[in-house]
């Protein structure tokens, strides 16, 4: 699509029509290509490879139905308005079924025309943004499963490149959320232990009681329980990696016995008598300051030291909100297969209402939002109404009436409001459309033009 003119082929064996759809399209600014029935159309969509296609649905060597069948069975999405007389609407209502953008009956009113037209390109232009975001995604914006092409993460990549080079031990910081375990997958997939094991382990959700034991393993009687001998995580990372999480919250009984292990590379089991040894590498990480873990006793200073050989600090999300539309289309995707929805991308001012939210959760944060906005929005786009609350913010108010920035045009303010009342009616059309005076046909029409039709309530 040409960033600034879209491109209209029109479909209609009356010669007249055509005039005037052409002479009234380019008035608008489109341009403008026509065909007078379905093998010229199909020929033209081959040829010059129009954004939008009007059509009659009567043709005289096929039907509009067959037209929008092999339009829509193409992979290039092309938003198609059916033109119909009044007797045919249930017709139309098929076609749209189809696929069809939105159907509009004879005689046109040409400001509805020039609406759905104006839709469709809105639509078309969200659309190569998406698409734009799944290509840079695709060329690699990122690391291993990490996301963002930000001068904070590119900087990061690379040091997590120097750092798989080696076979360092190290320490990755950041606030929960930021991605500390993906940056230690990262390391693993790139170095030369690849192909053994990554063993991730939360040490602060392991019971005190039995930490030493998941960590170094057990023999049979060594406790009440020990039916059976059992490796502990370093055994298991053999060869390979093992990623310890909330290294400061280890007990500080057990820190010594790590360092043991780091400096000699043997463990014993408890309830062993002699040790075994094993080839792994360590990355630990907190979210603590390691400084402040330091001064308050938490972390050991000589275990600190040892594990700190290299140090990696991960962004907040705060930091990098450029990142944040990399991230969501990326989720989106992930999430698409996960519930079987379809949703391609994100509206621009929910897109900027995420920039402007502070994102103490992170990384973790942003990808819960997104999965509550596909599970809600099921198809089309993630609007601000699929948002939560806290991050809605005062833009949509339901009882103080709504709230309209600066710069709001006419279109966007009904928008709004259509929006705002359908979250307040449970999402159910029949309320919303009694709520506001309208017929349920208006808000099913002005949805489908948002792209955001789904099933009926």
């Amino acid at each position: 699509m040409s960033q600034d003119r879209l491109k209209v082929l029109v479909v209609d064996d009356e010669a007249a029509m055509r005039e005037v759809l052409e002479m009234r399209l380019k008035q608008w600014g489109f341009e403008v290509v026509v065909a007078k029935n379905a093998v010229e159309a199909l020929a033209l969509v081959e040829e010059r490879n129009p954004d939008a296609v009007i059509s009659d649905l009567v043709l005289p060597d096929s039907s509009g139905l067959d037209l929008v069948r092999s339009l829509q069975s193409e992979e290039v999405h092309r938003p198609v308005i059916m033109i119909t007389a009044h007797g045919a609407v249930d017709i139309a209502v098929e076609a749209m079924k189809l696929g069809a953008m939105d159907f509009l009956t004879k005689p046109i009113d040409y400001e509805m025309l020039k609406a759905t037209l104006a839709a469709a390109k809105h639509e078309l232009e969200r659309r190569t943004r998406a698409q734009h975001l799944e290509q840079t995604l695709a060329e690699g914006a990122g690391l291993g499963q990490l996301v963002g092409d930000s001068k904070p993460m590119r900087e990061v990549y690379e040091l997590l490149r120097v750092l798989a080079k080696s076979d360092a031990s190290a320490i990755i910081t950041g606030e929960s959320g930021t991605g500390k375990e993906l940056a230690a997958r990262a390391v693993h997939d790139l170095s030369a232990r690849s192909g053994g094991p990554f063993i991730a382990v939360n040490t602060a959700a392991i019971p005190e009681g039995i930490t030493e034991s998941e960590l170094f393993g057990h023999e049979r009687g060594a406790f009440t329980g020990a039916a059976s001998p059992r490796e502990g995580y370093f055994e298991m990372a053999d060869r390979g990696t093992l990623f310890l999480d909330e290294i400061s919250e280890m007990p500080a009984v057990l820190q010594p016995k790590l360092l043991r292990v780091l400096e000699d590379g043997q463990v014993r089991r408890v309830g062993g008598k002699g040790e075994r040894s094993v080839d792994v590498r360590t990355v630990a990480a907190t979210n603590r300051d390691p400084e402040s873990a330091l001064d308050s006793g938490l972390l050991r200073g000589d275990l600190y030291y040892r594990l700190c050989v290299f140090t990696v600090e991960m962004p907040s999300l705060r930091s990098r909100p450029e990142d944040i539309s990399l991230l969501t289309q990326h989720f989106i995707t992930q999430f698409n297969v996960k519930h079987g929805t379809s949703v391609e991308g994100i509206s621009e001012a929910t897109l900027d209402r995420l920039g402007s939210y502070d994102w103490p959760g992170n990384v973790r944060e942003l990808r819960n939002v997104v999965e509550r906005g596909i599970i809600l929005a099921r198809q089309g786009w993630i609007e601000t109404v699929h948002l939560p609350p806290f991050i809605r913010g005062g833009e949509i108010e339901s009882r103080a009436g709504l709230v309209l920035p600066e710069g709001t045009t006419v279109a966007e303010a009904e928008k709004m409001l259509i929006l705002q009342t359908l979250e307040r009616e449970g999402n159910n059309k029949a309320k919303a459309a009694r709520s506001l005076g309208v017929d349920v046909k208006t808000i099913r029409n002005k949805l489908r033009a948002w792209g955001m039709s789904g099933k009926d309530e």
